[in-house]
């Protein structure tokens, strides 16, 4: 495979894929966190430093037409070329840039417009349908035209490097099916996704005991398979957020109006008999508190988690809780994190969530090897100021908890092979 610090890309054309799916401010249209430019930056660079030009292509959002000028990535350009010191020239269609990528130069940079303007990207039709039979033959109408569109991405350049990782997971045209119209020599990863992979890598392969993974959110079924490879690796198993309501259930407690999948139960009940099974510390919550509806200005209350009481639902991990978790963290030397401890988009429910960032970035200062991934979790760690104090912090939600779980990637098989 390939190695981009092993890689001379002077006078070379490289097309990269990078994920420029950033947050914009509603009003002005301006990029509201850089967190994904900076991640892509020192990639182009090396394209740029040894004499190359890059063309860099990504998605933003999830379009319903072509055009879209709420998602056109030309909105990124003035972060973009500020935090590269250098001008950025823009390809108003990703489908039709074929005289502007043949006269880019050595020292440019060219960002072609969002990707998902065009169906062939995801291979998922844009329109709507009167049937399900309908949509499956509309998608399999498109597989031959994803595979021109592929081809037509890779004609701009000699080189391709995937520096996506959030979307790796996807078997999208340029994240898989580009990767087939260059050969072995002139495709690889870009620096995020190798560090990507090198930390999750650590991890999974060679994780210092004890080994604590913290998984949040709302639903069991969102992790129940990431749970299941980790049970054979972590010594600590810490769950917490909307899905501690189906454990708790499941174990016969009261949960009120908290969420609940119902038909998860089982699957919440076997994961704490495997658990047991292989000698792995199950950590539930304890307390919860509760609101009297799902709202910022909600009144709430503290109860046992297993008491939670009719009318009202839990929202966030209480005091004893976070102290529990804050023990079982300190004491370990791998941590992976993924997932919120409770609604953390309000600052009512905020609390657990925050604690935990903090034992965490505490952890890893005291010499802890931490990798954290998906939105809220990233979201507590930069609202607390401590992304420099986490040993890791990856970009792709999905993608880490889906090769966390053991799956080949699209996007990493097209470049490694496996």
């Amino acid at each position: 495979m390939q190695l981009i610090d092993d890689f001379n890309f002077k006078g070379k054309k490289a097309i990269v894929r990078v994920d420029f799916n950033v947050p914009l401010n509603k009003e002005t249209g301006e990029v509201s966190d850089d967190t994904r430019l900076r991640g892509a930056l020192p990639t182009i660079k090396k394209i740029l430093s040894d004499g190359g030009c890059a063309i860099l292509m990504s998605h933003m959002g999830r379009p319903k037409k072509n055009p879209d000028p709420k998602l056109s990535l030309k909105q990124v350009i003035p972060a973009l070329e500020k935090l590269l010191g250098t001008k950025v020239a823009f390809a108003p269609d990703c489908a039709h840039a074929d005289e502007q990528a043949s006269g880019i130069k050595p020292g440019e940079v060219l960002l072609l417009e969002n990707l998902r303007f065009y169906e062939e990207e995801q291979g998922k039709p844009m329109g709507t349908f009167a049937s399900d039979e309908e949509k499956a033959a509309a998608k399999a109408a498109l597989k031959p035209k994803q595979k021109e569109f592929a081809k037509h991405l890779a004609s701009y350049a000699e080189v391709y490097v995937n520096d996506a990782f959030g979307t790796a997971h996807r078997a999208h045209a340029s994240t898989a099916l580009i990767a087939d119209y260059f050969s072995a020599e002139n495709k690889m990863f870009g620096y995020l996704i190798n560090s990507e992979l090198k930390a999750m890598d650590k991890v999974l392969n060679s994780s210092e005991a004890p080994f604590t993974a913290i998984m949040g959110g709302a639903k069991v079924s969102d992790k129940i398979m990431v749970i299941e490879n980790l049970l054979d690796k972590v010594q600590n198993l810490i769950i917490g957020g909307g899905m501690t309501y189906t454990f708790i259930k499941a174990k016969g407690g009261k949960i009120g109006d908290s969420l609940c999948e119902e038909d998860k139960l089982g699957v919440a009940l076997d994961i704490l008999k495997k658990a047991k099974a292989k000698g792995v510390n199950v950590y539930l919550p304890v307390d919860g508190v509760n609101a009297d509806k799902f709202a910022p200005d909600a009144k709430t209350c503290l109860s046992r988690i297993d008491k939670t009481p009719l009318g009202w639902m839990g929202l966030d991990i209480g005091d004893e809780s976070v102290k529990t978790f804050e023990d079982v963290i300190a004491k370990s030397k791998t941590i992976v994190w993924n997932g919120p401890m409770g609604v953390f988009e309000m600052d009512k429910f905020a609390a657990g969530t925050s604690a935990i960032a903090k034992a965490v970035a505490k952890a890893t200062e005291n010499g802890a090897f931490s990798l954290v991934g998906g939105g809220d979790s990233v979201a507590a760690i930069n609202k607390n100021k401590l992304a420099d104090k986490i040993s890791f912090v990856s970009t792709g939600g999905g993608a880490m908890l889906e090769y966390m779980e053991g799956k080949v990637l699209p996007g990493i098989k097209a470049i490694r092979g496996y």
